[in-house]
């Protein structure tokens, strides 16, 4: 039986007649880093703040460890690290005081972990400086190192790399794919930097409105976003025989509708074009198809994603 760290049943959250989340189902494994995706106001961080506690559902259930019911969420959730919306820092303390005090909140005897987290998000060299005069990259990374505290299992981010620039970015791309790989931690994040999240992201759960529009795998969604020749005809069969003698390649896939993605070729069209009406092939569609993957995102929810 799969042994999941979140899962969410019809999860459903509403203010004053208005959904936030309406029949959330999401299921995440250990080990994997998931990419939340969506416009501003589709759900995200509502969804977060309820796995966290700081909301509760007005409809369905939330398991954490394979656990539910209140009580038992509460115990569960002393294995999430999180930083949602803002990070949770003092401003009139340095870096090291912050998670200090985080620290004796959270009742965790270990000193040493303060310096060792700083030194993993790069700040360590920050000194008495004031929380309040770091910039939004360093006050971003400094709200990892506490949502770090007690070495979680499922670690939680919303918009982590906001206000990085491209170094910093690079950096806690790093960071992430280190904790995930090294200590096999899940980690949900959302953010609107789709590139980066590509590079960072095993899975990705695209909301809308509030609802789930799609779960998908990288590979399953660069086999998507994959460049081919989308081909039309009403000989399919003869169409692949054509493809494997005369063109003598095997990459390619008939589609349930029976039209076909060839992946070989593609800066060969007219020598493909030629080749097909040679052998009797009458295309009604003969076209270069694949988007990236703003345009992929953008097609499942049906319209443009906001900064």
């Amino acid at each position: 039986m799969k042994q999941y760290v979140l899962k969410t049943n019809s999860l459903t959250k509403s203010y004053n007649g208005a959904y936030a989340l309406r029949d959330l189902s999401i299921a995440l494994e250990p080990g994997k880093i998931y990419g939340l995706i969506g416009q501003n106001g589709a759900g995200k961080s509502t969804l977060m703040r309820m796995v966290a506690g700081l909301a509760f559902p007005t409809a369905g259930s939330i398991e954490l460890f394979g656990q539910s019911g209140e009580k038992d969420l509460q115990a569960e959730r002393k294995r999430l690290g999180c930083m949602i919306e803002y990070p949770s820092i003092t401003p009139n303390l340095s870096a090291k005081d912050n998670l200090t005090l985080h620290r004796i909140l959270r009742g965790i005897p270990s000193e040493t972990i303060e310096n060792e987290l700083l030194t993993l998000v790069g700040l360590s060299d920050t000194g008495k400086k004031k929380a309040k005069n770091f910039s939004l990259g360093m006050k971003q990374r400094l709200g990892i190192a506490i949502a770090l505290l007690g070495d979680p299992e499922l670690l939680i981010l919303d918009e982590p790399i906001n206000g990085l620039d491209p170094l910093g970015v690079v950096e806690i791309r790093n960071l992430l794919i280190k904790l995930c790989e090294e200590r096999h931690m899940t980690i949900l994040i959302s953010s609107h930097n789709l590139p980066e999240l590509y590079q960072v992201a095993t899975d990705y759960l695209i909301i809308h409105q509030g609802k789930l529009m799609q779960s998908i795998t990288l590979a399953e969604l660069e086999e998507s976003c994959k460049h081919h020749f989308l081909i039309n005809c009403d000989q399919p069969e003869k169409l692949v025989s054509v493809l494997e003698v005369q063109l003598d390649t095997i990459n390619y896939k008939v589609m349930p509708d029976k039209t076909v993605k060839l992946y070989d070729y593609l800066g060969e069209q007219e020598f493909v074009a030629k080749t097909l009406y040679e052998n009797g092939i009458a295309v009604s569609n003969f076209s270069i198809q694949g988007d990236t993957l703003e345009d992929y995102f953008i097609s499942v929810i049906g319209g443009g994603l906001n900064g």
